[in-house]
């Protein structure tokens, strides 16, 4: 009898073991690649767009962009990725840009922050992060090595371009990654850099989602999804913190978030403010949701982003009206 107990107390051991495992891998592939449908994290209740904020400029902007004169340039990944990037050159020269995308996004998504800053006199870098857009990679990094992949494309364009002087400028995932970067060994060209609405660590904002979307703790699923991580992309969820870079960062830095986010909940901002020592400036736009402090306080935004940067890069055209082209 005791025999049986045992080999079924086993049995029933092995089989949650398996179960887990099997989540673990399929929350991996949900979050982590680009090859399962991510409907239901998008469509979920706390992750939808805010009722009171004007809508996303994007579609627009994207139009604007087809228009313009644009070129496509290819870097390599350290570990061999072929990456690809839009510039989007001022003809009067200038300082430039790097705009970094959101979760699943791909380049063509940052126009309305490239019509603002080329209107403004800047050069526009926009890069699809590896595994998404026209880069090449099979898994979503989280931030994580495309921190190294936005060390690369500032080289490039210190090399290539001639920058004097670099901004660095990310959304969502985007912010993210360039907290991520600035704990990094970079170019002296990059003066600042301007984060919007990113998470603390993949990891905290995978244990959020769990909870969120499917009423679920962190253990075992997402130490089975990190484990498959490791495994598969190279990196752990944890490893993954933009808490810790933005705490080695020495380069200027502006950190925005909505004060209605919840996908990035709006808690991540103060843990991450506190934890830089760098020069810093904050801006929450009470109204806004993920994403959208620039169409919840358009003026408000732009006003204090390029206050900011005028600081470390200075006054473009200070005399002169924005030449921000129309359609």
């Amino acid at each position: 009898m005791k025999k049986k107990m045992k080999l079924a107390v086993l049995g029933g051991g092995l089989t949650a073991s398996l179960a887990a495992l099997g989540a673990g891998d399929f929350f991996y592939r949900l979050c982590l690649t680009q090859t399962v449908d991510k409907t239901k994290i998008f469509s979920a209740p706390h992750n939808q767009p805010s009722d009171d904020v004007p809508p996303s400029t994007v579609s627009r902007d994207m139009d604007w962009l087809k228009k313009q004169k644009t070129q496509e340039r290819t870097i390599f990944s350290e570990d061999g990725l072929r990456l690809r990037g839009i510039l989007l050159k001022n003809p009067e020269g200038g300082p430039w840009v790097v705009l970094c995308h959101g979760y699943t996004g791909h380049a063509e998504e940052m126009a309305d922050f490239a019509r603002e800053f080329y209107g403004r006199g800047y050069q526009v870098l926009m890069p699809d992060a590896r595994g998404h857009g026209r880069s090449e990679g099979k898994y979503i990094g989280m931030g994580w090595p495309d921190r190294r992949d936005v060390v690369r494309w500032a080289e490039h364009l210190v090399s290539e371009e001639r920058a004097e002087k670099i901004v660095l400028l990310g959304i969502s995932m985007g912010g993210a990654m360039v907290m991520m970067t600035s704990g990094e060994k970079l170019p002296p060209q990059v003066c600042a850099i301007v984060e919007d609405c990113g998470y603390t660590s993949a990891w905290d904002e995978f244990h959020y989602q769990l909870k969120m979307l499917y009423h679920l703790p962190s253990f075992p699923l997402l130490h089975m999804m990190d484990m498959f991580a490791k495994i598969r992309a190279g990196y752990g969820l944890k490893e993954a913190s933009a808490l810790k870079q933005v705490a080695k960062c020495k380069i200027p830095l502006m950190f925005i978030h909505g004060k209605k986010d919840s996908l990035v909940p709006y808690e991540m901002l103060k843990p991450l403010y506190e934890a830089a020592t760098c020069p810093k400036e904050c801006f929450v736009a009470k109204r806004a949701g993920h994403g959208e402090s620039r169409q919840a306080q358009p003026e408000e935004y732009w006003k204090r982003v390029f206050a900011f940067l005028g600081k470390y890069v200075g006054t473009i055209d200070e005399d002169c009206e924005r030449k921000t082209a129309t359609l």
